[in-house]
């Protein structure tokens, strides 16, 4: 059941961090939806993955928020309660199947012999890598939309 309840919490938070305007809140709900998606890898024994989760998704979210903090206009009005709780509720309805068909669950392939930097570096160092890649790319990115309009104020 726990699984279950992360599984909606993941579903709605993500459909939160799509919807909202808010550049701060948007970006939260980004946060809360990488924090379940660990939990969710811990609790199936996924340890490896819900740290490299949790380290790839600070970094991730460091970055948004800067960008989103600097580069995003200041609404007015934001959207109505409302319509926040609707779009939450059809994010839950989205996400009853999960609730009600189960998946298989297959066992891993490795030994519990493993230490950390053997499992990432043996089997995922290409993936690794490429993550990494990606992050320098959008804060390189940032970097270069802030020095062009701080270069187009003076």
């Amino acid at each position: 059941m726990l699984v279950e309840l992360l599984a909606v919490g993941l579903v709605v938070s993500a459909c939160l961090a799509i919807y909202l305007d808010e550049a701060v809140c948007s970006i939260a709900s980004l946060a809360c939806m990488f924090i379940l998606m660990a939990v969710l890898y811990a609790i199936n024994d996924a340890v490896f993955v819900a740290v490299f989760q949790l380290a790839v998704s600070a970094g991730t979210l460091a970055v948004l928020f800067l960008a989103g903090e600097m580069l995003s206009e200041k609404l007015e009005k934001g959207k109505s309660l409302r319509k926040i709780f609707s779009v939450a509720l059809l994010a839950v309805v989205l996400s009853l199947p999960s609730i009600f068909l189960s998946v298989a669950v297959m066992p891993a392939n490795v030994s519990p012999g493993f230490s950390f930097a053997d499992a990432l570096w043996s089997f995922r160092a290409l993936d690794v890598i490429l993550q990494g890649l990606v992050i320098m790319t959008v804060a390189l990115g940032i970097a270069i939309v802030l020095y062009e309009q701080k270069a187009g104020e003076s």
